[in-house]
């Protein structure tokens, strides 16, 4: 599958990524002020979109590893891109002719997500083939680190478009960030698929990947980890709006500025990771993240006035920071460790599962903020935080230096695996 072309290949791609993530950074901000000011959604309804926005992860999470093997890797990043146009340019529409609705922002969160499902498996299919072994983990600290900063400066510049625009209109530069991920991607080489004259069964190749992850005593545990983290994210992103509007009373300019906040701890973070995992080791450095990242999460919802905004500040760097650090190290690990032929599907195992929890978070943060209020969702599920360096220091991780440690990766990897109790 290799399509190693220079580095100019490596620099398309990242260009494609950092535009798409610039719009969705803006979209980010956009949508969810779009529920809240356009059409006055409940906390309930902004828990509905959260969740729309990654349920597909649930549903064709686990078989999209097997999908995006089984496809042309190019073609299925393109797809993905004009697909997530195409829904996102509908609000602005809709909502010109009076027929926005609620209902409409869900579905346009859901179609985003099925598509956002196998361009991401693909996309983090993609980069080792087109990076050598030795750069994966520079290459993946650089890539979280411009996320990082495209969620510093989008959801910012959102804010400020909202408040000069209006949000539905905003919601316009995503869709044509995303055109223009799709024409960057269209230029890149195309991966060449050795294909065998029959495919194993589906049932079969989603089997082996989901065995090989559960069995694997370092990706089952930082998998649970992450599990744990991303169910808490997705409160997080249900809430965040809900909290800031109608219980901060902060404008839209202030509300956009608060969430990009989260991009200074990611970008701290990525920039941070290989240096951190040099001087502690991946396996200690994951657990420190870990504990910091719960720190943050009790300190968003704490104070009232500007003490109130200070603290959501602190708290958001930090639980950013954390879950960096957290995603750069283990996604490095998945990426090397795993044989080549199951990489799409131990992704999309990950992801099925770790992903999976962000919508489960985002409707049962929704439904209890309309019962309770933000302030003590957040703390609740600050709780919940606590269960992702637990998991960690529950498994052989805790005994560790370096994940690597456990010779568990190379050549024999998958007989290793499936022995295993």
């Amino acid at each position: 599958m290799t399509v190693r072309q220079g580095a100019g290949v490596f620099w398309r791609w990242w260009t494609a990524g950092t535009t798409s993530s610039v719009g969705s950074a803006v979209g980010a901000v956009a949508l969810p002020l779009t529920a809240l000011t356009v059409l006055d959604a409940s906390a309930f309804e902004m828990g509905l979109i959260a969740a729309a926005s990654y349920v597909a992860w649930l549903v064709v999470g686990l078989p999209a590893g097997v999908i995006v093997q089984r496809l042309p890797l190019r073609g299925a990043q393109v797809g993905a891109d004009l697909a997530r146009a195409v829904a996102v340019a509908s609000i602005p529409v809709a909502w010109w002719w009076g027929w926005l609705t609620v209902a409409q922002l869900v579905v346009v969160a859901l179609v985003v997500s099925f598509a956002n499902v196998l361009f991401d498996v693909a996309n983090a299919t993609f980069l080792p083939a087109i990076v050598g072994r030795e750069q994966l983990h520079a290459r993946n600290s650089l890539t979280s680190a411009t996320h990082a900063a495209t969620q510093l400066s989008g959801p910012a510049l959102g804010g400020l478009a909202v408040q000069a625009l209006g949000a539905v209109p905003t919601v316009l530069v995503n869709a044509a960030s995303y055109l223009v991920s799709a024409a960057l991607l269209r230029s890149l080489p195309a991966r060449r698929v050795d294909a065998p004259d029959r495919w194993p069964p589906l049932a079969e190749m989603i089997g082996e990947g989901w065995r090989y992850v559960t069995r694997h005593p370092v990706m089952g545990p930082t998998m649970w980890t992450a599990t744990a983290v991303n169910f808490v994210c997705g409160a997080q992103l249900a809430v965040y709006p809900f909290y800031l509007v109608r219980e901060l009373h902060a404008p839209a300019a202030l509300v956009g500025v608060l969430l990009a906040v989260e991009g200074v701890g990611s970008l701290v973070g990525a920039t941070l990771t290989p240096w951190i995992a040099r001087r502690w080791g991946t396996a200690r450095s994951l657990v420190v993240a870990c504990l910091v990242a719960v720190g943050g999460a009790f300190a968003v919802p704490v104070g009232v006035g500007w003490p109130a905004y200070l603290a959501f500040t602190v708290g958001n760097v930090a639980f950013a920071g954390g879950v960096v650090v957290l995603s750069v190290t283990t996604r490095t690990y998945r990426q090397t460790a795993s044989p080549p032929e199951l990489l799409s599907r131990v992704m999309a195992t990950v992801r099925f599962v770790s992903w999976g929890a962000i919508p489960v978070g985002g409707l049962v943060a929704g439904a209890l903020a309309g019962l309770v209020g933000a302030r003590v969702t957040l703390f609740a599920f600050a709780g919940a935080a606590v269960l992702a360096p637990l998991a960690l220091l529950l498994s052989p991780v805790r005994s560790l230096r370096d994940l690597t440690d456990l010779a568990v990766d190379g050549p024999t990897a998958r007989e290793h695996v499936a022995a295993a109790p």
